[in-house]
């Protein structure tokens, strides 16, 4: 039976302080109490004291994703001064399991280039540090994180974390903390391997892309077709070409053993998914992207303001101001 695609998004926020420009944790708990009151069970704490998540409802199209998503930020805005982007997760709805990991497996090969547009986080510690995605950085020093494996079945991952558990390594699947994961609880693949872009619209065209994605490789599935494999140890170099350089950069283009500028390859790959987009109702989402290719990530714009001013504070003021726009 075909998957259903339904879509769900998940956002971190960090409060910062409107004065000094430092994360506020205790404004973070505030919000989370006054934001649950609001929003439910769509606001929840993260594992960092300053950072709240929220996480849109399950949606039928990329069109009632956006509406929420858009919501749950002016919700969110309302609750706080200022806050800045953080992690993005998208889960797609793939009802059967073993297809679940068929497509698991093959949008592993897309990840870089996901990564590469929502490049977000080229500061760390006050100071500029050569990579457009330091978060992945940051993040790959816990365990069960970056890009997993390709697994032959679902029981083939079951096997793996029920020995996990055994060995009193996790409690459950969801400490697998990788960029794409088949999700312990629901019926999704989850794509984790994204930084937040600053607007809302990017979150939306970056998720309608990943649905797109699914979609695609699905396709392919039910008609006998796979999408070529590749190593993790091949996939990793991609994956840290995007992090350094975002879309300033090349990856690998494995098939033909050389370099491809990445707004090419992101243009192929628009042009790879293009046939399912009207099936999903998604076109005008993604052509999106090709407004990000233009303007550049969310690093890039981070950095040029950072060149222009020479002023940290003015880049926190600018992500504030650009998380509200379009809202």
């Amino acid at each position: 039976m075909r998957p259903s695609f339904t879509l769900g998004i998940e956002e971190e926020y960090q409060t910062v302080d409107p004065e000094t420009r430092d994360l506020r944790s205790h404004v973070a708990t505030e919000m989370l109490e006054h934001g649950k009151l609001r929003l439910e069970e769509r606001v929840k704490a993260e594992m960092h004291q300053s950072v709240i998540e929220v996480g849109t409802r399950v949606c039928r199209t990329i069109q009632e994703a956006r509406e929420d998503l858009y919501d749950l930020r002016r919700n969110m805005i309302r609750l706080a001064e200022e806050n800045l982007i953080f992690g993005l997760h998208v889960h797609v709805g793939i009802e059967d399991r073993e297809a679940a990991i068929r497509i698991m497996n093959s949008l592993r090969y897309f990840l870089p280039h996901i990564l590469a547009l929502s490049t977000n986080s080229p500061f760390w510690l006050g100071m500029e540090t050569g990579y457009k995605s330091y978060r992945a950085k940051v993040f790959e020093n816990f365990p069960r994180t970056n890009l997993p494996d390709s697994f032959g079945s679902y029981s083939e991952f079951e096997n793996y974390v029920n020995l996990l558990i055994k060995t009193n390594s996790i409690d459950n699947a969801k400490k697998l903390w990788w960029d794409v994961r088949p999700h312990p609880f629901f019926n999704t693949v989850e794509v984790r391997i994204c930084d937040i872009p600053m607007r809302a619209e990017e979150s939306v065209a970056i998720a309608a892309l990943i649905q797109a994605t699914a979609a695609k490789l699905y396709a392919l599935h039910a008609n006998n077709v796979d999408f070529r494999q590749y190593s993790r140890a091949l996939l990793m170099e991609n994956k840290f070409r995007a992090v350094r350089y975002g879309l300033d950069g090349k990856l690998i283009d494995f098939g033909k053993e050389c370099e491809v500028d990445e707004r090419a390859l992101i243009e192929e790959y628009l042009h790879f998914v293009d046939d399912v987009v009207d099936d999903l109702g998604s076109r005008n989402e993604i052509s999106y992207i090709r407004t990000m290719l233009a303007q550049g990530s969310g690093a890039d714009r981070q950095l040029k303001v950072w060149r222009e001013t020479g002023d940290l504070r003015a880049v926190v003021d600018y992500m504030a101001a650009e998380t509200r726009a379009g809202l």
